[in-house]
């Protein structure tokens, strides 16, 4: 297909998915107020992104242009009309007092010292703050799924990755995501802990991703898990495509807890985050599956495209929204 009519096609797809749902949630281009309104009529205040009975979530990370604190990011979600977080660790630790690092530009004793201070104060925190937020996010209608720390890596100690998992579940979360591992060892760490604490531990990968990518993992233990990242998978171009993709699904359904869409193009087509509809990731064949499967993966907007002039990361945010509702209700 030449450029331009890819390009066609594809606007002619978003327009259709953005005119549908616009119409029927009929709050895209409304501010706070309008939204208020809207949620109190429709959901007795607070927000519901399950459609079709699919979970739409997002990840903290949808708002890094904003201030993030874990009240602001609350508000964020729930002004985005999402009912569900993948909850990053940053603004989680923050509000629970995690010793604050010394200013930029400090030596390597400084770090070492610091570093130390932290898995100390992991190690010997309560829980009781985790789970303010927990009821803080569950009073405004937004459950929390999963969990991101970054304290799940080779270099932390069992006590901070016993930590994190212990803050999931005071979360209500039923998994913590990282980064893939290329050393299996640390997979097989991970997933014996995850399985102490029964939280599954949800490997996300880049373009390294391939239908086998997550088999050592999963095969050490039933905790170790999938966050597949649709976009991710799709860009690695190679033998990934859609049909791969959905067959991955399909076939490893009972093994992802949780995934993430956005809309990348194939590496041979550049690569690039796209607003949703422009790019190659297969968004409304992924939610449709999921819907006639019924499968209970929340799939988590990660918002990566560049933010238009004029617009905000919360008002992409409703944008993806409103997608994924007119891809489940269309």
């Amino acid at each position: 297909m030449s450029s331009s009519k890819y390009v066609a096609k594809s606007q002619s797809r978003r327009t259709f998915f953005l005119n549908s749902s616009m119409a029927s949630l009929g709050l895209l281009v409304g501010g706070k107020a309008a939204w208020a309104s809207r949620a109190g009529n429709i959901f007795g205040g607070k927000p519901d992104s399950k459609f079709a009975g699919v979970q739409i979530g997002v990840i903290t990370y949808s708002f890094r242009s904003l201030p993030g604190s874990v009240g602001q990011v609350l508000q964020y979600v729930v002004d985005s009309g999402i009912s569900a977080i993948e909850l990053m660790g940053d603004a989680v630790e923050e509000y629970a007092g995690k010793p604050a690092e010394a200013e930029k530009g400090h030596d390597q004793a400084m770090r070492q010292a610091h570093t130390k201070e932290v898995a100390e104060w992991r190690a010997n925190v309560a829980m009781d703050k985790f789970e303010e937020i927990r009821k803080m996010y569950h009073k405004a209608g937004v459950h929390i799924y999963a969990f991101k720390p970054d304290a799940l890596n080779a270099n932390n100690t069992d006590a901070e990755i016993e930590y994190a998992l212990r803050v999931a579940k005071a979360l209500g979360a039923v998994s913590v995501t990282v980064e893939l591992p290329r050393d299996a060892a640390h997979s097989k760490r991970l997933g014996e802990l995850g399985e102490k604490h029964k939280v599954y531990i949800g490997y996300h990968a880049h373009t390294q991703a391939t239908d086998t990518a997550w088999d050592v993992a999963l095969g050490q233990s039933p905790y170790n898990s999938m966050n597949l990242d649709c976009g991710h998978y799709i860009a690695a171009g190679g033998n990934n495509n859609k049909e791969t993709l959905l067959a991955l699904i399909a076939a490893k359904h009972d093994r992802i807890t949780s995934m993430h869409i956005k809309d990348r193009k194939v590496k041979n087509a550049g690569g690039q985050n796209m607003p949703w509809g422009q790019g190659d990731t297969p968004i409304k064949e992924i939610l449709t599956l999921l819907k006639e499967k019924k499968y209970k993966i929340p799939a988590t907007i990660e918002l990566e495209y560049d933010v238009p002039a004029g617009s905000d990361a919360v008002k992409e945010t409703k944008v993806c929204v409103a997608y994924a509702k007119a891809a489940l209700q269309g």
